[in-house]
């Protein structure tokens, strides 16, 4: 089991599931319309450290991080 948390205004409740790889964890977070808008944007992080490769293996207890973009001043 995997945990998947969503940071920011996306303002979505972290959610636990079964996943194999990144591919997995998108194909079922596009699912959820809200969703769907912010995953064409966002960065991912697996256990704090930035991926991109959606073919990323995940292990039990691993944590995923939905990263918006941010803008500063």
């Amino acid at each position: 089991m995997i945990k998947v948390e969503f940071l920011g205004p996306i303002g979505k409740a972290a959610v636990e599931m079964e996943a194999a790889t990144l591919a997995d964890v998108a194909a079922k977070l596009k699912e959820d319309e809200m969703l769907v808008p912010w995953l064409e944007k966002c960065a991912v992080a697996l256990n704090d450290t930035m991926v991109k490769d959606l073919d990323t293996v995940l292990n039990d207890g691993d944590r995923i991080s939905i990263l918006p973009p941010v803008c500063g001043g």
